[in-house]
């Protein structure tokens, strides 16, 4: 083995193995280095073929490119020769899109000349198309050729179209626009909840095709037709419709109202038949039947008073249903004879009812109105245009409240005090209804939400002002000798002021407040049901005492026993009328023993009654009476003792039975009362004179002086306070 060969297996490690090892691995060696040489081989042939075939398809691509650089050469100048012409071709088309753009412009007012001039009626859409083009018209015409006649022929051809879209506007309106019917009216402010959860009465002013072209005329007319008087022909005409509908409901009162109520839409009649109901109809207040009968009680007693003399009273008030039945004839009596004041009655109560429908109708009213208005007027005039949309009704309707308070305000200085319980409904629903009211009105001018407190303030005052000269008056009353009652009855002026303050009671919280208005001190800033209730009560116990003051004067025109009864039947029927009512409530608000007073009073003056009959029971006193003796023959002195107890006692009896007769006290119990009372102490007494002389012989004629039997005594005295006895 060459010496390399070694050196080299050394460098490579090969470990020296025995000479037939080494033979087997140097075949195997070699062979391995053939396998190599071979593989060595393949692969520069390999590279050669790759250079080869690197080399073709280099000179493929170098022909390629060039060829490449030929056609491009030969074809950029095409290319941009085409882009040119294709250049010149979109300019000359957009040259001539312009032309017939522009030259459109000049055919417009003669192909909408026609359309403008026969309005937008019947083909609105057409119409404000060929306003659109109009309007492009005018401002290309504004913008490139001003000075063009075209751009004065297209405006003016703009303004006639603008001016045919306002009177289409105000001839859609007005020819639509109609008064809401009455009964739709009362139907919508009368719905209970229930019929109110289920479907509401909903108002529609205009068609809706109508209301359709009103809105997009309207549209139109605040972008492009730069106008806003549409807006006051709008509100003149809403506002003409909103007052003849309201002054449409009032008539109908006129004619149709009754004690039956006003008739309401068959729709809403039977939806009423078919719909159980839970809660009573909600109704606008209405001014109560005992108010007219009060009204003509007070009417009656302030007249007496302002004519002078008027004789004694034919107003003799009773307990319970006898009082009832005697307060009816009398409304009747002055029904007969006083016809036409009673029909003004009747007339007034009409307009104070029919007032207080319009108030809730102006609410419902106006509340629709501005739903029709937020389609029509845009949002920033919506406010203004609705302000001046119900000013001359919402000015109507204060100016017949403020008629009603001047009214009430001359009435008062008459002293006629029935006015102000006219004004008591009126205010109550004015304040039950000022929330709505406030909502309503809600972003209009100071002074269209200021008119609903003033006029409230306004009664408040006025009412205030009336209750307390009703006090004053009650206590100043200065009639003491005419126009008394001649029977000791209850006086008038007691069953007119407890009439009064009985219908007090279904406006407490009304009368309340205008007391409240009138309180300038601290508690009264703090206002509340609780203070304005005291406030009543402490009014209710003036008029009281001033009642009383007033009947002790009166009383004293009489002797002291009819004055007696007079006070007794004047503070029994205070009493009474107090407990029957709810009055007795209010007065213990501030008074807790008003009852006991008055049941103390009532005491006195049966006390001081009764003092009429000691001349008669004195007559059987012991003093100065002889002493019969079995046997003993009696004196002429003695008899003429005995003959004169008798007959004192008869002449009184006589005279106290006839005068007594003539007396009334209307109350059973107090009149069974008094006569029993009276009945035990004379027959006692007299039963004991007889027992003592019935039988003694002290005169020849004891017919003459014992006239009547214990049981005859006791008959003349259950006649007392009976005219038909």
């Amino acid at each position: 083995m060459p010496a390399e060969l070694l050196r080299g297996k050394k460098r490579l490690g090969v470990r020296m193995i025995p000479t037939e090892e080494a033979s087997a691995r140097r075949r195997e060696i070699e062979e391995k280095l053939k396998q190599e040489e071979e593989t060595l081989s393949f692969i520069r042939d390999s590279l050669e073929k790759s250079d080869q075939l690197t080399k073709n398809m280099v000179s493929i691509l170098s022909s390629f490119e060039s060829r490449l650089m030929k056609l491009e050469n030969s074809i950029i100048p095409v290319h941009k020769q085409t882009e040119n012409l294709q250049r010149l071709q979109e300019n000359v088309e957009k040259t001539l899109f312009c032309l017939d753009h522009v030259i459109s412009y000049y055919h417009v007012a003669k192909d909408t000349e026609k359309i403008i001039r026969e309005g937008p009626t019947g083909r609105l859409e057409e119409y404000l198309a060929c306003m659109a083009k109009i309007q492009k018209a005018v401002e290309y015409f504004q913008d490139n050729n001003p000075d063009s006649p075209e751009l004065n022929r297209v405006k003016l051809l703009f303004e006639k179209g603008k001016e045919s879209l306002e009177s289409e506007f105000r001839s859609l309106m007005a020819r639509h626009s109609k008064p809401v019917p009455p009964i739709l009216i009362l139907d919508l402010i009368t719905l209970d909840d229930e019929l109110e959860s289920q479907e509401d009465v909903t108002l529609e002013h205009l068609p809706e095709s109508v209301l359709q072209d009103i809105v997009r005329i309207s549209g139109w007319l605040v972008e492009y037709g730069r106008n806003q008087d549409f807006m006051n022909v709008y509100y003149q005409i809403r506002s003409s419709q909103l007052d003849r509908s309201i002054k449409g409901l009032k008539e109908h009162f006129r004619k149709n109202s009754s004690s039956s109520g006003v008739p309401y839409s068959p729709a809403i009649q039977n939806k009423r038949k078919d719909t159980p109901t839970k809660k009573p109809i909600k109704r606008p207040v209405l001014i109560p039947g005992t108010i007219r009968k009060a009204q003509n009680l007070l009417k009656q007693y302030s007249q007496q008073c302002l004519d002078g003399k008027k004789g004694a009273s034919n107003l003799i008030p009773m307990e319970g249903h006898e009082h009832d039945l005697r307060v009816k004839h009398l409304s009747d009596t002055l029904s007969d004879k006083h016809g036409p004041a009673a029909g003004r009655d009747d007339m007034l109560d009409m307009e104070i009812d029919a007032y207080i429908h319009c108030v809730s109708a102006f609410i419902k009213l106006a509340q629709s109105e501005y739903q029709l208005l937020t389609e029509i007027i845009p949002e920033h005039h919506q406010k203004k245009t609705f302000d001046s949309l119900i000013q001359e009704s919402l000015e109507n309707l204060m100016i017949e409240g403020d008629n009603i308070v001047s009214a009430a305000r001359k009435a008062i200085i008459r002293h006629d005090y029935s006015a102000v319980l006219t004004i008591f409904p009126i205010l109550r629903h004015l304040k039950q209804t000022k929330p709505e009211f406030d909502q309503v009105l809600q972003g209009t001018a100071a002074s269209t939400k200021n008119k609903l407190p003033s006029l409230i303030t306004s009664m408040e005052t006025t009412g205030a002002k009336a209750l307390e000269d009703f006090a004053d008056n009650i206590k100043n009353n200065p009639d003491k000798e005419y126009n008394m009652p001649k029977d000791g009855t209850v006086h008038e002026l007691t069953s007119n002021a407890i009439l009064f303050l009985q219908q007090l009671l279904d406006f407490q919280e009304t009368a309340g407040a205008m007391l409240a208005s009138q309180e300038t001190s601290s508690s009264a800033s703090s206002y509340s049901s609780e203070f304005s209730r005291r406030l009543l009560s402490t009014y209710i116990c003036k008029v009281l005492g001033n009642l009383q003051l007033n009947l002790l004067s009166k009383s004293k025109v009489y002797e002291e026993s009819l004055s007696a009864i007079f006070l007794l039947n004047n503070y029994n029927y205070i009493l009474k009328s107090l407990e029957k009512s709810e009055l007795i409530q209010l007065v213990a608000v501030t008074q807790k023993n008003a009852e006991k007073s008055y049941r103390e009073h009532i005491e006195q003056q049966i006390t001081a009654y009764q003092r009429s009959w000691l001349k008669v029971t004195d007559s059987f006193l012991d003093r100065n009476l002889p002493v019969v003796q079995p046997g003993v023959k009696l004196k002429d002195k003695e008899r003429q003792a005995i003959k004169d107890r008798f007959k004192g006692f008869n002449d009184c009896l006589e005279e106290l039975c006839k005068i007594q007769k003539a007396w009334a006290i209307p109350d059973t119990e107090q009149r069974d009362k008094i006569r029993k009372t009276q009945k035990n102490i004379v027959l006692e007494t007299y039963s004991a004179l007889l027992s003592r002389y019935g039988n003694v012989p002290f005169t020849k004629n004891p017919e003459k002086y014992i006239k009547y039997r214990v049981e005859q005594v006791g008959e003349m005295i259950e006649k007392l306070f009976d005219t038909s006895a």
